[in-house]
């Protein structure tokens, strides 16, 4: 059922084609620029993302006839895939980069990716206005949050090859062979850029390999998943939950300091971890994070109280660390406030036992 050379070959053609590039970003004078927030020096190519679309694109030629469906997510992905080059040569505007987005998305569920139906709570809502604006917030949310991620040496693209390689798994295990070509296809040519891109980096993937990403990974988990209820798109948001939590709590970081919601940052957990452990194991950890995520998501498929319990205790150990680490603010700190409530009352009622 599986077709290695659909994964070999766009490792290869990646790995070749990124020190093409890499010479070809001297002339363009595509540069990371250095500043307050990076954690490189010296002049690094940022267009690596560049490698990873046509590897992309040239395997899916080789190996994928291309349906409806297909055609949509190579559109979107290509409208993402530009607006992140443009971005990377000459700066785009995030309201722009933002409208593009929705444009993406657009593009998507008029060629039938979408969510058709949300279920709730026994409750389904099929308006298709409702389900139109769902499918634009998840596509803009997940290309985001991706985005947002791409700080360190090898983690945006670590983090999605393991996001790819669990849903092409999961694929397997449902027979969505489709899903589970287009994925590994992705997955193998992001993983011949990371051979440039692991700390420490000769090459960054710029936003014109975090969007592509982002939009593939959100678009190929409806694909996969948009038929049943929220509880199955659920599951590729087990995956993504690290980059979702980063953009939600940058969200409420930046909106508690009275920063703009697209304005950077140096206080997103890779930045947090990277204090601590440095810069190649905070990319390890966080990549084995999602990896723990990806396994509870299978565990879910076998067992669901399980994977509920699993996922309860990944989620409360982000959430301790959150609030530990003051990243979203010194003041935030929900459980261990409640868990000195709790403590608190329990030393009172103690007390009091005591003296009667």
């Amino acid at each position: 059922m599986i077709d290695f050379k659909s994964m070999i070959i766009p490792f290869f053609i990646s790995l070749l084609l990124t020190p093409i590039v890499k010479k070809y970003s001297i002339f363009a004078k595509s540069y990371a620029l250095e500043n307050e927030r990076t954690v490189h020096h010296g002049k690094i190519s940022r267009i690596g993302g560049v490698s990873i679309y046509l590897a992309f694109v040239i395997t899916m030629a080789l190996f994928v006839s291309a349906d409806r469906a297909m055609d949509g997510i190579l559109i979107g992905g290509s409208i993402m895939f530009f607006a992140g080059l443009i971005d990377d040569l000459i700066d785009m505007k995030p309201l722009m980069k933002l409208a593009l987005e929705i444009l993406a998305a657009i593009v998507l569920v008029y060629y039938g990716v979408s969510v058709d139906v949300i279920r709730i709570f026994g409750i389904e809502i099929d308006i298709p206005v409702i389900t139109l604006i769902f499918t634009i917030i998840w596509i803009a949310g997940i290309t985001n949050a991706v985005n947002l991620i791409d700080g360190l040496d090898g983690l945006a693209g670590g983090m999605s090859v393991v996001i790819l390689i669990v849903i092409g798994c999961l694929a397997l295990v449902e027979r969505r062979v489709d899903v589970m070509t287009i994925t590994f296809i992705l997955a193998f040519s992001t993983l011949g850029f990371l051979v440039y891109n692991a700390h420490p980096a000769s090459i960054f993937m710029g936003d014109c390999g975090s969007l592509f990403l982002g939009f593939m990974i959100s678009a190929i988990s409806l694909l996969g998943f948009k038929s049943s209820t929220i509880v199955t798109l659920a599951l590729p948001m087990l995956l993504l939950m690290l980059p979702i939590i980063d953009t939600l709590s940058a969200i409420l970081r930046r909106t508690l300091k009275g920063m703009k919601f697209m304005q950077a940052d140096k206080s997103h957990i890779h930045h947090l971890l990277m204090k601590q452990f440095g810069h190649g194991k905070t990319v390890i950890i966080m990549c084995g994070i999602t990896g723990l995520f990806g396994v509870s998501a299978c565990i879910y498929m076998i067992n669901k109280w399980i994977g509920l319990l699993v996922i309860l205790i990944l989620l409360l150990a982000i959430e301790l660390f959150i609030e530990k680490s003051a990243m979203i603010n010194e003041k935030f700190h929900p459980l261990m406030g409640l868990y000195r409530r709790i403590k608190e009352k329990i030393e009172k009622i103690k007390a009091k036992s005591y003296f009667h």
